[in-house]
């Protein structure tokens, strides 16, 4: 009997070898900028794709702001660390990746399946720990967004998170999570690959 080729399949092939490379083998966090600005499209696209990443419950707790504006960019100024503040400055997007700490009242939207919200109301600790993990696993989302659509990107966390919370998010309800700038990196700013940990080093199979 011949198969059916409009079926369903769970199989999938991989990605090219050169998308490979784009996300991974040679992307570089950047540590300079190419005067070539972001189209706002762009990311709008960006977030589309990452937001489509699994998050625990659904729970989808990260928040992104861009900043962008030479006025934005001073705010964020007084809170970059001194190694961070050139190239964050030249950047043409800074994103904070941010979560939210109410993220669990948009839940019954995001979940319908079943009401979530009594697991982590009166919870700070449970919500503080959701927030945290799964806007940080968004935030590697995005970045993959960022670099599959032809983007560099320079994740860091060389600030002050406190004078971003106090800046960018008084109501108290928003956190910083870390920084990510975003653009079209100058290769002659990059620094030579550091040496990551073999499979051997760094896993286990049981």
């Amino acid at each position: 009997m011949t198969a059916d080729p409009t079926a369903p399949t769970s199989f999938k092939e991989p990605i090219s070898a050169a998308a490979l490379d784009q996300l991974f083998r040679e992307a570089r966090t950047q540590n300079g900028w190419l005067p070539k600005p972001v189209p706002t499209e762009m990311l709008r696209e960006i977030y589309n794709l990452a937001r489509l990443g699994p998050t625990s419950a659904n729970s989808t707790p990260g928040r992104f702001v861009f900043v962008t504006s030479p006025e934005a960019k001073e705010r964020l100024r007084p809170a970059l660390s001194a190694g961070n503040l050139e190239k964050t400055m030249a950047a043409p997007v800074t994103v904070i990746i941010a979560y939210d700490t109410e993220f669990h009242k948009r839940l019954p939207k995001l979940f319908p399946h079943r009401d979530m919200r009594p697991v982590f109301v009166g919870k700070a600790g449970l919500i503080e720990e959701t927030a945290f993990r799964n806007s940080s696993l968004q935030g590697a989302y995005f970045i993959l967004a960022a670099r599959g659509l032809g983007l560099d990107c320079g994740p860091m966390s060389g600030f002050d998170a406190a004078k971003v919370n106090a800046e960018f998010f008084p109501a108290g309800k928003w956190k910083a999570n870390f920084l990510c700038n975003l653009g079209y990196g100058d290769p002659s700013k990059v620094f030579p690959r550091s040496p990551r940990l073999s499979f051997e080093e760094a896993c286990v199979i049981q």
